[in-house]
């Protein structure tokens, strides 16, 4: 039987908490390993000494970029070919809009009553922005937002909510 490897390679650390918590427990039905890793900080080089290691060990990943309000998800994905060559353009995910679309799409209307949020039927346009407008007051930090909001996740309510999340887990989480 063969190990299977999967990496998920995220820009920061909000993006890392919520593959940590939503995405890990899914992949790691089907891989004997999963790790998430942070790019914003690493220089080019070494991202592309990684992706090229992960492609040597015959595993698999993904590479998670935000659309950051391109007017067109093919000019980010270009964008981060520009910058990677090496990278497959089908192990390329762009979160529309950013990560935190993702995080809101999870809730229901009664977890977003719960949170003293307001429900949205998409969160397809949501950026980091919109997400901080929307934190209560109760909470000390954007961070412990999040993860209360994490508390309340729901796939299924995501998938409908939010379309690049609908594709990123067809696409690699079976």
């Amino acid at each position: 039987m063969t190990y299977k490897r999967f990496y998920v390679l995220v820009e920061g650390k909000d993006d890392e908490r919520f593959f940590k918590r939503v995405i890990t427990p899914l992949l790691e039905k089907q891989y004997d390993f999963v790790d998430i890793y942070k790019y914003s900080q690493a220089k080019d080089k070494k991202i592309r000494g990684f992706i090229n290691s992960i492609q040597c060990m015959k595993a698999k990943y993904v590479y998670i970029t935000d659309n950051d309000c391109v007017k067109c998800y093919k000019t980010q994905v270009k964008s981060v070919l520009d910058k990677h060559d090496c990278i497959d353009v089908n192990d390329i995910v762009v979160v529309i809009q950013e990560i935190e679309s993702w995080y809101l799409a999870g809730l229901d209307k009664l977890s977003c009553k719960k949170l003293g949020i307001k429900d949205c039927v998409s969160t397809i346009d949501v950026t980091k922005e919109d997400f901080d407008r929307l934190k209560p007051k109760k909470f000390d930090s954007r961070t412990d937002f999040m993860q209360e909001v994490l508390k309340y996740f729901d796939i299924d309510t995501g998938k409908h909510k939010n379309a690049s999340f609908k594709y990123f887990l067809n696409t690699f989480c079976g």
